[in-house]
């Protein structure tokens, strides 16, 4: 039985000694994702969720518009590993024949396997205007993380998506040793659950790289908060996607990379404003003093 995390034995030097114990990790399991019979890929996950990653990886490949696009799933454990068996309607399956391949995706890859320089950076979803949140929404999203990560609570060694809205709070989080394969699973269970993407924010505790980016915008969602830094070609994909990206999230404050118009406080507006309307009495000081050593002259 494959579980997402085991317990194995190890040795901790500390304070100059050397104590023997256990250590609970994360597991890694190769997944393999089948579509009528014919293998598209493996990765290597966690173990937990598989339905959402399934679904969410298969919309956000493109290979299925809709979840209602698959038939029948199953999740077939084996010795080495667990097959994710789907089966698509025959339109679909007709379009992906000519794609499929076969795909070894590491952990740290979410592009491993393609064909073409043009494929690794194809452009993202254009999603639609979203709302705006402020400083204060923000950092109550990025507080809410932590306390329901639950399998890195325990292994200190997974990533988490989540996804949070106003009125709701957090939707749903999923957690995985990748990144990329957290948010496959946070797509895959919003999507399940006929969740709306695009009056929330994702949230990552990861950086952001360019395929983060098109996932999120697969998935319709107009703002994403990352607790680390972005990459260069994931600002200029965030930008043209019409995606709010805010990441380096901290306690002490966040950095907007993109679309900073949808960013709003109120705070800040009224500092702006009274910086604003301190530079306009100075200059009018100014022009006053000018005016007068003028006439004295």
């Amino acid at each position: 039985m494959h579980q997402p995390v085991r317990i194995v034995d190890r040795g901790a030097f500390r304070g100059g000694h050397l104590e023997r114990g256990a250590r609970r990790v994360a597991e890694e399991t190769p997944i393999a994702l089948t579509y009528n019979g014919g293998t598209y890929a493996v990765m290597m996950a966690t173990p937990q969720d598989l339905a959402d990653f399934a679904v969410g990886f298969s919309l956000s490949e493109g290979i299925v518009q809709s979840p209602h696009e698959i038939l029948s799933l199953d999740a077939v454990e084996l010795d080495d590993g667990i097959e994710l068996r789907m089966w698509l309607a025959p339109a679909t399956a007709e379009r992906i024949a000519e794609r499929r391949r076969q795909i070894a995706g590491p952990t740290g890859c979410g592009i491993c396997g393609i064909e073409s320089i043009a494929e690794a950076i194809r452009p993202a979803a254009v999603v639609a205007n979203g709302r705006c949140f402020s400083a204060a929404e923000i950092r109550m999203a990025m507080q809410a993380l932590p306390p329901l990560q639950e399998i890195n609570i325990e292994t200190r060694a997974v990533h988490a998506a989540a996804f949070w809205t106003p009125s709701r709070g957090i939707v749903a989080l999923r957690e995985d040793v990748g990144r990329h394969n957290a948010l496959d699973k946070l797509a895959g269970a919003l999507a399940r659950d006929g969740i709306a993407a695009d009056d929330g924010m994702v949230l990552l505790t990861s950086r952001v790289s360019v395929e983060m980016v098109q996932k999120t915008a697969a998935m319709g969602a107009a703002e994403m908060v990352a607790v680390s830094a972005p990459t260069a070609l994931a600002v200029r994909m965030a930008e043209t996607a019409g995606i709010t990206l805010v990441a380096v999230a901290r306690a002490d404050g966040f950095e907007i990379f993109t679309h900073p118009e949808r960013f709003i406080d109120t705070a800040i507006a009224s500092s702006s404003e009274a910086a604003s309307a301190s530079r306009h009495d100075n200059a009018s000081a100014h022009k006053t003093s000018i005016r007068e050593s003028v006439h004295v002259g």
